[in-house]
């Protein structure tokens, strides 16, 4: 009977595997190609709950262009902080999760948006206004690219709709820890009422079956990220709770 490995083992390995995975600019969809392993495999080994075989191991290694006694072995590097981005529809709580999380762990935390305000010395309203969404969304890869230039220890908040870009979603996936704060049409709809915001009900007669068809296109995209929490019926300090006793472990 094959004797199970040791937790501090498989953290070694699910920590030097999404290093050596970044860093060769791979996403794990690629990586699974490369390797042979299932794409599921390779998320629980990334996860640090990957049981895996010496010959799995062998063939992650030379995917990754190393031998497996480097994928065994912690390096410094690999104990960086995390790089956390939140990613969901308005209403899924980003910014409320995202501070609260960014206090838990002691990092920064950085929205996206801001960032981009920033940088183009505009409001978000403005930028769509003047220059239309494809200025926005060159805007918001370009601003994103730069904040992951450097790594450092963050949880960043990111727009809704980054998803739909590839290129952007594939630099935020090969960059950082990607959470998905999932919830139900009914859920983003009552919360965005909470907040005093009626637009979508007094602009749009039909507002919660369009919510319901862009909550059905953009959840495929949403469920490419590494970790997924299914936030309804949660309060948000269960789901920081929930998040930072992964922070340790399946987040890394």
């Amino acid at each position: 009977m094959k004797a199970a490995p040791t937790p501090d083992l498989l953290l070694t390995l699910s920590r030097r595997a999404r290093r050596l995975r970044q860093q060769r600019g791979l996403t794990l969809r690629a990586l699974a190609d490369r390797s042979g392993l299932s794409l599921r495999f390779l998320m629980d080994v990334e996860a640090g709950r990957g049981n895996i075989s010496v010959r799995r191991l062998a063939d992650l290694a030379a995917a990754l262009d190393t031998h497996a006694a480097d994928l065994l072995t912690m390096h410094r590097e690999d104990l960086a902080p995390p790089m956390i981005a939140l990613l969901g529809l308005r209403g899924s709580g980003k910014t409320t999760i995202g501070r609260r999380l960014a206090r838990r762990l002691r990092v920064p935390f950085v929205e996206l948006d801001q960032q981009i305000e920033q940088r183009a010395g505009l409001a978000l309203g403005e930028i769509f206004s003047l220059h239309g969404e494809d200025y926005y969304r060159q805007l918001e890869r370009a601003t994103l690219a730069s904040l992951l230039a450097t790594p450092r220890a963050m949880v960043l908040a990111v727009g809704g709709g980054l998803v739909t870009v590839p290129e952007s979603y594939s630099l935020l996936r090969d960059h950082t820890t990607t959470v998905w704060l999932k919830a139900r049409p009914e859920d983003y709809w009552n919360r965005v009422a909470h907040q005093g915001d009626r637009r979508p009900m007094e602009q749009h007669p039909h507002a919660r079956e369009a919510l319901r068809r862009l909550v059905s296109r953009r959840d495929p995209l949403y469920a490419r990220a590494d970790f997924t929490l299914d936030t309804s019926g949660l309060s948000a300090a269960e789901v920081v709770d929930r998040l930072a006793r992964h922070a340790a472990s399946d987040l890394r």
